[in-house]
């Protein structure tokens, strides 16, 4: 079977709708999505997100390409991006599932050490009940919590306890985890992935990926529509697009500033490459995505500049 032609492509389960532009993180109760589906996720898969879920109560399942071990609670799996995987719930499971960006999980690994670096393939942790199960229900009860609310300080509420969350995990040894065939193809995209997290704001060509990873630029379009069913500039475009989108949101840069930091040659080319991703002016994006997000700490003005200044972005809209 070629799980690569017959598993679906989805951001969140059952959705092909683009991730939200500056959304790193989503967090949700396993009954909330898997009820919809008769507690029944068919095997599919994500590309540029890793997924937690961590199984409180219950027994599941668990797909993990042609692997089919069963768990029960107290359980987590992790499933790095683009492995095939599906659950199998009972009708009285609970838990969460958190779904994070390549972005932020490599930014988070970096900060903690080579020890937590993600993992390469599927694991699974099956706990015992005590203490370390425990924290890691409180620790994702708490980050679900944070996630549906707009409360102060919410994104630095929600990283810290990704990190408890993620930390525990990476002390605890996988028990019995099943290794997964790793296609080659697979070990080239997630090269390529942590290549965009390494470069993405030096302006690359996809040649310069390409020649970096040993490919041609064929093969690595063939490994990226394969495995993220996009090219490898529309991938290139995504994680500059997040950066920027990231930088107006929770930063008190300039839009001249955010250019030239993402490598832009003027403002102006900034402008016309984010109005052609998001669909609306840098300066437009941040004021209404600030207008619905109280983010303490920031200045009305986001540019730094008086309101009534129409050069204050250094560019036009």
């Amino acid at each position: 079977m070629n799980y690569f032609q017959t598993a679906p492509l989805f951001q969140l389960y059952g959705e092909q709708a683009e991730w939200p532009l500056a959304e790193m993180l989503h967090c949700e109760t396993i009954a909330s999505r898997s009820r919809l589906h008769n507690w029944h996720i068919r095997p599919h898969r994500h590309a540029g997100l890793y997924q937690i879920l961590y199984l409180h109560r219950g027994r599941a399942i668990v797909s993990l390409d042609q692997a089919r071990p069963e768990i029960a609670g107290p359980a987590a799996v992790e499933v790095p991006q683009a492995y095939v995987h599906g659950f199998e719930f009972d009708a009285d499971c609970s838990g969460h599932v958190i779904t994070v960006t390549n972005a932020l999980l490599t930014q988070l690994a970096q900060r903690l050490g080579p020890s937590a670096a993600p993992p390469s393939h599927p694991v699974l942790h099956r706990f015992l009940s005590g203490a370390r199960s425990d924290g890691l229900h409180e620790a994702c009860t708490h980050l679900n919590a944070q996630y549906a609310a707009r409360q102060p300080f919410r994104e630095a509420q929600i990283e810290a306890w990704l990190t408890l969350l993620y930390t525990r995990l990476r002390s605890h040894p996988a028990d019995g985890a099943p290794s997964p065939r790793a296609a080659r193809g697979l070990q080239h995209y997630a090269r390529f992935g942590e290549l965009l997290e390494q470069a993405h704001g030096r302006q690359h060509a996809v040649a310069w990926y390409a020649r970096e990873l040993g490919l041609s630029t064929t093969h690595l379009n063939l490994i990226a529509r394969t495995h993220a069913g996009k090219t490898p500039l529309q991938l290139i475009h995504d994680r500059l697009a997040l950066e920027a989108s990231r930088s107006l949101i929770y930063t008190s840069m300039t839009i001249g500033e955010i250019s030239d930091a993402l490598g832009f040659s003027e403002p102006a080319h900034f402008t016309r490459f984010f109005r052609k991703t998001a669909g609306q002016s840098p300066r437009d994006f941040r004021l209404r995505v600030l207008g619905a997000v109280d983010t303490p700490g920031m200045p009305t003005d986001l540019s730094g500049r008086p309101a009534d200044d129409p050069a204050r972005d250094g560019s036009p809209d």
